[in-house]
């Protein structure tokens, strides 16, 4: 029916297992970043977008207000980050 069809729809697009999954990746590349030293300023300015990408959709799938706003800190913290990233380059 169309209500099924709308809450299956609905469902897909609140489910947000695959941005964790890939911000968990983000973070594992940027400990690698740093570990393997040398000029690292743009590779890390990189994974901020990447960060900042998936706290974007996390936002835009939020149905919670607790969701919401961890992804408006984990906004303000890659926000912070690549100020401290600019000092590095």
């Amino acid at each position: 029916s169309r209500i099924e069809q709308e809450l299956i729809l609905l469902a897909q697009k609140s489910d947000v297992a695959e941005e964790l999954d890939r911000l968990d990746s983000h973070v594992k590349e940027t400990t690698n970043i740093l570990k393997k030293g040398g000029a690292v300023g743009r590779r890390l300015d990189f994974m901020m977008q990447e960060f900042n990408r998936e706290s974007n959709t996390l936002a835009s799938k939020s149905i919670s207000t607790d969701i919401t706003a961890s992804g408006v800190e984990l906004k303000v913290l890659i926000e912070q980050m690549r100020e401290q990233i600019q000092n590095i380059e």
